[in-house]
């Protein structure tokens, strides 16, 4: 990835090359650059701000790319978009408007070339239409008609940048019919990679450079063939560039199949900038060479235009945000914490991780759920409920995965997560933790019941693992167990982490209840709209902690000390305290007082 300097620099250079083109000494090729810049899965991030938590996000936006894109296009430069723009971020606020704000940055802007998403669909197909319309650049969707036969866009498009003759084919993943059926009711959905097939076949002669704009994650899902770019490339190696969406991941340039894909991280906080070198051949031009940078959008400062043309939808985000939702009765979601460096919540069932587990479970009818939770202090008091109060329960954008898993599997899952504690040492009055390990990459699970036992090493930790009706967890077993993207994505679906390449868990969906949002907005319509505005600390007890075997006066003794200042226990937001508080620290310090 790189910085901005390095984009300026890049723009210089390349410019000056582009310039020199046709002008090469004799006896050498003829060259010239043609630049792509692609974004994708902006999920309503207009401007710098996270309505769902009210507060600035400097990561990502329309508004900074806008900065981004201004330094790095030329005359020689595509621009465009691959799907998933209108959705997230309480961007559905904004459905009836004449034109959506994201669509009114991408006009401002100057986008060339649009792909639909798969959120684009979690509205009705008049809202599709509308998107379609009101966008002025070209979209490209050529595996959908609605529910009147029209396609909703066409497959292709040709376009000249100079006399290069430039290709671009755009699909949606078929997988819209399993997300919204009900939206897509009459619609005719096809197989992508089948109509690419097609569309390659009938105007390969006519172009020099070939460009996917898929919204389409790399890997196939739900197990169905064709559904991943992997597989498009495969069928389809004459692509010279492919951009992939929908998965969320940062694929900077991984060349398959001898095409170059690159996808971007969600919320605009990327974007691809790929150069291609091309030769003279003949009465055209061929691709020589492939170079791929993404930049990151925090590293520019928003559009001052861009966030003038947005300032009255930001205003009515804000205000949406902090309406109340409902009311939490009965005391907070999760106790005090006893020592503050160390959340309760890791050290017993709560009230809190069981409604996020709840959220999990409803909305994907998982029969197992594992959450996190994101900072130390994660909590939610008795009273009213903004929308933007959700991120004092769940702060991070994460959306959700379900995966087919063994219960062998589950197990060394429950193991791995379990080696975040250390192990219980004999003069231990505190819990310690792997200095190595983040918070957040410790789970806990609903759907089962067990326990772990911290006097044991990693590894032969968890006991008692058994369903809700007492039934132990057999190996053999089969079942659906829902995450959040970034473990399925970082940990169980990368070989080597937690299972070797060859015992993987089943990836089968990456966008479980993606009308709604990520995980917040679905914590956020499950109390106002399950839940009717209500909500009380409830908890199970399917899960504890045991094996701190310390002396419950001398543990008393150690929290004073700590709290009152005497001994230190530090730790951070993300990192628990690596050390334990022992009877000798406590020792040491009453026979100074004394």
């Amino acid at each position: 990835m790189i910085t901005r300097r390095q984009a300026l620099k890049l723009v210089s250079a390349t410019g000056a090359a582009a310039l020199l083109s046709g002008c090469a000494p004799a006896g050498t090729a003829e060259t010239r650059r043609l630049r792509v810049l692609a974004t994708s899965d902006t999920h309503g991030m207009f401007v710098p701000w996270d309505y769902t938590l009210d507060e600035e996000d400097p990561s990502g936006s329309m508004a900074k790319l806008a900065s981004a894109i201004a330094e790095l296009r030329d005359q020689d430069t595509l621009l465009l978009d691959a799907g998933d723009t209108i959705q997230d971020n309480m961007a559905d606020l904004f459905l009836d408007d004449e034109v959506h704000p994201m669509i009114a940055c991408m006009n401002a802007i100057g986008y060339e070339f649009g792909a639909t998403g798969n959120h684009e669909y979690n509205f009705g197909m008049d809202v599709v239409r509308k998107t379609v319309k009101t966008f002025m650049g070209t979209v490209l969707t050529g595996n959908v008609k609605d529910e009147h036969g029209d396609p909703v866009a066409d497959g292709y498009a040709i376009v000249k940048k100079g006399d290069v003759r430039v290709g671009l084919i755009g699909m949606v993943t078929p997988n819209i019919i399993h997300w919204d059926e009900v939206n897509l009711r009459g619609c005719t959905v096809t197989n992508p990679v089948e109509e690419t097939r097609k569309i390659i076949d009938s105007i390969k002669n006519d172009v020099d450079v070939l460009v996917g704009v898929m919204h389409m994650g790399l890997d196939n899902e739900f197990d169905q063939p064709n559904t991943g770019v992997r597989d498009l490339v495969a069928a389809c190696p004459e692509f010279d560039l492919v951009v992939a969406a929908h998965q969320h991941k940062l694929v900077e340039g991984e060349e398959i199949n001898g095409v170059l894909v690159v996808e971007n991280l969600f919320h605009a906080q990327t974007m691809a900038v790929v150069d291609l070198t091309l030769e003279r051949n003949g009465n055209g031009w061929k691709v020589a060479s492939r170079a791929s940078n993404p930049v990151k959008a925090a590293d520019y400062e928003p559009d001052p235009k861009i966030m003038e043309l947005m300032a009255p939808y930001d205003e009515r985000a804000k205000q949406y945000a902090r309406e109340v939702i409902g009311a939490l009765e009965g005391g907070p979601l999760a106790p005090t914490n006893e020592f503050a460096a160390i959340p309760q919540t890791i050290l017993m069932d709560t009230a809190l991780v069981d409604l996020i587990n709840e959220v999990q479970l409803y909305y994907s009818g998982a029969k197992v759920s594992a959450a996190s939770i994101s900072y130390v202090d994660a909590n939610l008091a008795p009273g009213p409920i903004r929308r933007c109060d959700v991120s004092l329960i769940y702060k991070y954008q994460n959306t959700l995965y379900t995966l087919e898993m063994t219960g062998a599997q589950l197990k060394k899952y429950l193991e791995w997560s379990a080696s975040f504690y250390n192990t219980f040492r004999e003069g231990d009055l505190s819990p310690s933790f792997d200095p190595n390990t983040p918070l957040y990459c410790y789970d806990m699970f609903e759907g089962i019941n067990y326990t772990i036992d911290v006097s044991k090493e990693a590894g032969n930790r968890i006991l008692d693992l058994s369903w809700p009706d007492g039934a132990p967890v057999q190996d053999d077993q089969t079942f659906v167990i829902v995450v959040n993207n970034y473990r399925s994505t970082s940990d169980l679906l990368v070989p080597g982490t937690i299972y070797e390449e060859d015992n993987m868990p089943t990836l089968l969906e990456s966008d479980v209840q993606g009308y709604i949002g990520d995980v917040r907005a679905m914590i956020a319509d499950y109390i106002q709209n399950v839940k009717g505005g209500k909500i009380v600390p409830e908890r199970n007890n399917n899960w504890s902690v045991v094996g701190y075997n310390w002396d419950e006066d001398m543990h008393k003794r150690a929290v004073e000390l700590v709290a009152n200042g005497t001994l230190e226990l530090k730790g951070d937001q993300k990192h628990l305290p690596s050390y334990a508080i022992t009877e000798d620290d406590v020792r040491r310090v009453d026979s100074n007082e004394g």
